[in-house]
């Protein structure tokens, strides 16, 4: 199965949605084709001058094929986009819940930016699947058969006619926005990603850009990204174009050889006045339906390369599961538990990127750590302190060496449950103080939060807070200081149930207060027995490290 079939599947839709839309779409873009028939009868016998009686009937279903035409429309509307949106609603909520139980590798390697366009627009596009391909691929298919059958009434050589051009309007445009979508689809979605994350980018490190006078880098980063957007949707525009003029030559064949059907049978006696007029008129209204097929076929193609980007966020693939089983290392180790550390000869790196590069591996590091104990990292900026760290973590995998806890090799299953980690630029998000801190353990209770929140020394903080705990703070931490930022973090690293805590960066935007804050929730790690994992390039958080390791020794 397909990654949009599994996707489409993962949003709950359910068949007899599918239905409704497309019967409520048939029955508006019914009422035209309908609409058109009657009239050309209606047109052509009032020219025979018949008594009103005999026309009566026919007026009166003009008129309810133009009123009900704007009324299925808009119950079609509300039939699909009610699908759609609650489906992309069912999905979103099903792709955290994959991140949370899949792996770390694939999303630890994304841009922020990136992330948020999967988590965005790409899931919005997997739900507009449902309104603008498949739903009006359905209609396209009804309301022909029905306008085929309609002119077949009058003549089997016009709605054989009919039929063809209907066919050929579907499947010549069809086949050639396909290829050209599926062209635009792929690079106009990476290079749409590329531009959200160079936004992204370019908005969250605006002091930095000023401050290291990379504002002009990030700029043409940015123009770069957005040509090559503009690139994309050009080179769609004109298959497109191509499209919509073939279906005007389709269109224009069919009135042209079902004018010239219904003239020959009418003089042949054939086929009478009115008839002829049906079938001369009823394809103008016949092609409104396949007149949506090159664009359904585009939505297809952008909503399928959407969905193997989420689903390979997530570390999904087709016909795969969300859920990891869990492996033998997690199996082993209750989050209770705390195991020996033991690095051999690890050299971290991380792997090859599409273009081939891969970063350049660490110096081997060798080192065993007990529990309780706690372990510093240093080293110059750029010398591969995180990714020694994700490695630990089993986030990536090891260039050379082990990782092992207890004897057993760490794996990214363990990640989050046996060892956990906050990273330098770990998120605060836009919620309550004490919810934040729940983003490590959910049954965390007011006393442990203030506990913690005490240690770190925030209780002065969260009592001039207007709610105290239940003050919400915004997104990413920005209605807060850096200091208070960071000891919130420190908060929530005590509140972790994991036996071991990889922590990135701590003393960051720490004053005097706060690095003793810093040494407070190390001793207190210590009487717990929780092993701590510092990386730092200030060597005097390190004076309650049981051992230090130098990543620019070799």
């Amino acid at each position: 199965m397909s990654d949009l079939k599994e996707a489409i599947r993962d949003t709950g839709l359910r068949r007899w949605q599918v239905v409704k839309a497309v019967s409520a779409g048939t029955m508006a873009l019914g009422s035209a084709v309908g609409l058109a028939a009657v009239a050309a009868w209606l047109i052509a016998k009032a020219a025979e001058m018949p008594s009103p009686a005999d026309i009566a009937l026919a007026a009166v279903i003009v008129r309810f094929f133009g009123i009900s035409r704007g009324l299925f429309r808009y119950l079609e509307r509300l039939a699909s986009h009610d699908a759609a949106l609650r489906g992309v609603v069912t999905l979103r909520e099903r792709t955290y819940a994959a991140l949370a139980a899949s792996g770390s590798r694939t999303i630890l390697g994304l841009r922020r930016g990136d992330i948020l366009a999967r988590l965005g627009a790409d899931l919005d596009a997997i739900g507009d699947a449902v309104v603008r391909a498949i739903i009006p691929a359905w209609v396209a298919l009804t309301v022909s058969a029905l306008a085929v059958a309609i002119v077949g009434y009058f003549s089997l050589l016009a709605a054989a006619a009919l039929a063809v051009c209907l066919v050929l309007a579907a499947l010549l445009p069809g086949m050639l926005t396909a290829r050209a979508s599926r062209i635009a689809a792929e690079r106009g979605g990476a290079a749409q990603a590329e531009v959200s994350a160079a936004v992204h980018s370019s908005l969250d490190s605006a002091s930095e850009h000023r401050v290291w006078d990379t504002t002009g880098a990030v700029r043409d980063e940015l123009h770069a990204a957005n040509r090559e957007a503009e690139a994309a949707a050009d080179a769609a525009a004109g298959p497109s174009a191509w499209a919509a003029g073939l279906q005007s030559l389709a269109s224009g064949a069919a009135l042209v050889l079902a004018v010239g059907i219904g003239i020959t049978a009418a003089t042949a006696g054939n086929l009478s006045g009115p008839g002829a007029a049906v079938v001369a008129l009823t394809p103008l209204a016949a092609f409104e339906a396949v007149g949506a097929i090159p664009t359904a076929m585009s939505q297809y193609f952008r909503s399928r390369f959407a969905a193997r980007r989420v689903r390979a966020m997530t570390g999904q693939v087709a016909g795969s599961q969300a859920a990891t089983p869990a492996s033998s290392t997690e199996a082993a180790l209750a989050p209770s538990t705390a195991p020996r550390l033991e690095i051999q000869a690890l050299r971290a790196g991380w792997p090859a990127t599409e273009d081939g590069e891969a970063s350049a591996p660490t110096r081997p590091v060798s080192v065993r750590v007990e529990p309780g104990a706690s372990l510093g990292l240093i080293g110059r900026s750029g010398i591969g302190k995180t990714t020694m760290l994700l490695t630990i973590a089993g986030a990536l995998d090891p260039v050379e060496g082990t990782v092992t806890l207890d004897g057993l090799p760490v794996t990214e299953e363990a990640t989050g449950h046996t060892v956990a980690m906050t990273a330098e630029d770990a998120h605060v998000f836009g919620t309550s103080v004490l919810e934040n801190l729940r983003v490590a353990r959910g049954d965390v209770t007011l006393d442990e939060a203030t506990e913690a929140l005490d240690t770190v020394g925030l209780r002065a903080w969260v009592a001039g807070l207007p709610a105290g705990l239940d003050t919400v703070l915004g997104s990413g931490g920005d209605s807060i200081s850096g200091g208070e930022r960071r000891r919130l973090l420190l908060a929530r690293v005590l509140v972790t149930p994991a036996p071991i805590h990889l922590i990135d960066e701590p003393g960051e935007h720490l004053d005097a207060a706060g690095r003793d804050a810093l040494r407070a929730v190390l001793d207190t790690m210590r009487r717990r027995g929780r092993t701590v994992v510092i990386v730092t390039h200030d060597v005097s958080l390190l004076d309650r490290a049981d051992q230090v390791v130098n990543l620019d020794e070799r």
